[in-house]
């Protein structure tokens, strides 16, 4: 006749699913996942072209977008989430973005990965320069 588990297996089982159910959350796309765009369906204003450096690019994590300057006056957008599991780029560090989630680096300069797992490149955004302000979309 078997015994019933003790109570610390079973709240063991239950904390070791809890966690794997947690995992699985972290690397879910939610809300800035395939469902949601990678494009901006309206234009977004990004405030001054001054903010985005000449050989540099700045993260506006808040409208998931990268906007590069590779050559004063020439600015190339492309959409920070990135295309693996949908999270949003954290940093750029001169040009190259980095995803939080699994590491995939992506050149913000052309939108093409850099390092993997991500296969695919940055979804390109239309972006100008009017009036000093950058406006994407």
């Amino acid at each position: 006749m078997s015994q019933p588990p003790a109570r610390r297996t079973v709240l063991r089982g239950a904390a070791l699913a809890g966690a794997a159910g947690l995992g699985l959350t972290a690397c879910s796309t939610g809300d800035s996942g395939a469902n949601a765009s990678a494009v901006p369906t309206e234009q977004v204003d990004l405030g001054s072209a001054a903010a985005v450096p000449v050989g540099g690019a700045k993260l506006y994590r808040e409208d998931r977008l990268v906007v590069s300057q590779p050559a004063k006056g020439t600015y190339k957008c492309f959409s920070a989430k990135c295309t693996h599991a949908g999270c949003v780029l954290a940093e750029v560090e001169k040009e190259e973005g980095s995803c939080p989630c699994h590491g995939s680096r992506f050149d913000v300069t052309t939108g093409k990965v850099v390092q993997g797992p991500a296969s695919e490149p940055l979804s390109e955004v239309p972006v100008k320069a009017e009036n000093g302000k950058l406006i994407a979309g």
